[in-house]
């Protein structure tokens, strides 16, 4: 399977963590918000870690989410944090250390009550932005059929 560059967000991504200590990337299942968070971490310079919260041995090591994380530097990407929302309040801690050894690139599904609890927990700590879709800029004029297509058969299911 071919994958498509989504440069435009990478790039805004990679300035917003610049920028800021947690990144939350958000947007519906299947957008692409993982491939994304992993050629982030692939054009990292430094360390990274991702632990994935569907993944029942990244979840036994978040037992002790304080512990597990506060030791990590570079680029740490938290991948369905919808999943632990409980962690929002360990990334404030985390966030506010001097010299901010870690950034945070938070990946979750775009609902309400993670949108209300990312901003409340992390208010001037935190940048969003929203993955959606693709576009005919990314995948081409070329394809606009197929994208189209793929658009309808996805949604009837």
């Amino acid at each position: 399977m071919k994958t498509v560059p989504r440069t435009i967000h990478q790039r805004r991504v990679e300035r917003l963590l610049r920028e800021h200590p947690v990144v939350l990337l958000l947007g519906a299942r299947q957008v692409g918000k993982t491939t994304l968070a992993r050629e982030i971490m692939r054009g990292w310079r430094g360390p990274a870690a991702r632990f994935d919260l569907e993944d029942p041995r990244d979840v036994a090591q978040l037992d002790e989410p304080t512990l597990a994380l506060e030791g990590l530097r570079g680029l740490v990407v938290l991948d369905e944090v919808q999943l632990r929302p409980g962690l929002f309040g360990v990334l404030r801690v985390l966030a506010d250390r001097p010299r901010r050894p870690a950034r945070f690139l938070v990946l979750g599904s775009a609902t309400p009550e993670l949108l209300r609890q990312g901003s409340q927990t992390l208010a001037g700590r935190v940048a969003f932005h929203e993955l959606g879709g693709f576009d005919v800029g990314e995948v081409g004029i070329g394809n606009l059929d197929r994208l189209w297509f793929r658009r309808i058969s996805a949604s009837a299911s």
